[in-house]
């Protein structure tokens, strides 16, 4: 029962904020709602759960720090600008006279998406076994190194982008000089700590779906090719040569480490 609800909020809400951006011309908001969005439900999945209290606390805690470092990040971002994202831009013009309905759909799947997403928060508040074992420890240590790799990250590229005298150039410090995309990477990592921290509990396998999912849109459809192509745009030459010498994807040493500093 509490899976329909859960399913009937995220559409509720997408439907509210789809209704609001065609006044607002701001469908980029719907990404904050997407990441708030699991961090409630998470809530709620934890507060009907019949779990034992140790596994609904702990998911709580992982699920809601995630949620709410992501919430609040893309919130700050946002709201420092007056236009709307650039992928929501494109999307806009590629669909034309069709864009509010292709909108309507991209909010109704982000809405499911969250819903997905919050599927391990579900299994987990619902693991009858209080035993805190090996395999809880490697899925709290994955949340914990995503949940620092990636805030590290965004700040990282936050610090880059205050300093003017960076505006047309590519970022290649701290994390960014061994990936083009470390938070996506940290992003795809944090989905792993679910499988661990829910290792023998019922549906277990449903928490697999976070990374599969995860990785087929960061790194094939919306996340990596989409930036990626913004990124060409804005920066030409410069980005080109960042491609050429540093992981896409997983933070590695550079195949030559001859490039300039500039992004």
């Amino acid at each position: 029962m509490e899976l329909i609800a859960g399913l009937l909020l995220c559409t509720v809400v997408m439907a509210l904020l789809w209704a609001w951006q065609r006044g607002s011309g701001r469908a980029d908001w719907v990404d904050v709602a997407w990441a708030g969005l699991i961090g409630v439900l998470a809530a709620g999945y934890v507060l009907v759960g019949e779990g034992s209290p140790e596994k609904r606390i702990l998911i709580v805690i992982v699920t809601g720090t995630w949620s709410f470092r992501l919430t609040r990040h893309l919130w700050v971002r946002l709201a420092g600008h007056e236009t709307e994202d650039g992928r929501y831009q494109a999307l806009r013009q590629r669909w034309g006279r069709r864009q509010q309905s292709g909108m309507f759909a991209l909010f109704m799947a982000q809405g499911l998406l969250a819903w997905v997403f919050a599927l391990p928060a579900w299994v987990v508040a619902g693991d009858p076994s209080s035993q805190l074992n090996a395999w809880v420890l490697i899925g709290v240590s994955f949340w914990l190194v995503s949940f620092f790799g990636e805030a590290l990250a965004d700040r990282q590229l936050e610090a880059f982008r205050r300093n003017p005298e960076n505006r047309g150039k590519v970022c290649q410090t701290g994390l960014w000089r061994y990936s083009r995309h470390p938070n996506y990477f940290f992003e795809w990592l944090h989905w792993f700590a679910y499988p661990f921290i829910a290792a023998g509990a019922p549906n277990q396998w449903l928490t697999w779906l976070g990374p599969v999912i995860m990785l087929a849109f960061v790194y094939r459809l919306t996340g990596i090719p989409h930036t990626e192509q913004q990124a060409l745009k804005s920066r030409g030459a410069a980005y080109r040569k960042y491609q050429q010498t540093t992981s896409a994807f997983v933070p590695w040493p550079r195949r030559r480490d001859s490039v300039t500093d500039e992004h």
